[in-house]
């Protein structure tokens, strides 16, 4: 087996590792897509009291068995952003995604959009981006006043 030989495997090992992550992808694009269409369906605005919120597996955090039962093995071991509030009368467990789990504050009251125990948007809370604009323009602000 010659040198030539060898790279014609390796350049077909990666060509067939970069296709498989192309339709990888795209399924991955599709069911994501599918999934924000189910819960923009389902939304419902509510109030909740934050009180407690955590980074753990869903084995460790309490949910009903039927969500459980309904998770896929994956989602099992991996680790997931779990807020523990009290809705109208009930302490349930809800879960988020990182942009709202770092948004959300332990013993403080949100409005927010569910979809069952996914907390879907945070009404009136900024985007990192908005934050970080908002800041840039106050240092601005500031240093023109120090300057007059």
């Amino acid at each position: 087996m010659g040198a030539l030989d060898i790279i014609i495997i390796v350049f077909a090992v990666l060509v067939a590792v970069g296709v498989g992550f192309y339709f990888l992808n795209r399924w991955a694009t599709k069911r994501y897509a599918a999934q924000q269409d189910a819960v923009a369906k389902n939304k419902v605005a509510a109030k909740i009291y934050v009180i407690d919120k955590k980074h753990d597996k869903a084995d460790n955090v309490t949910l009903p068995k039927m969500i459980t039962d309904n998770l896929p093995k994956t989602a099992k071991f991996t680790k997931m952003y779990f807020v523990k509030a009290k809705v109208e009368k009930q302490i349930v467990t809800l879960m988020c995604d990182k942009a709202n789990y770092n948004f959300l504050e332990p013993k403080k009251t949100y409005a927010v959009e569910l979809a069952g125990i996914y907390i879907a948007t945070v009404k009136g809370a900024k985007s990192q981006y908005e934050l970080k604009q908002a800041a840039k323009e106050k240092k601005k602000k500031a240093k023109v006043e120090k300057t007059a």
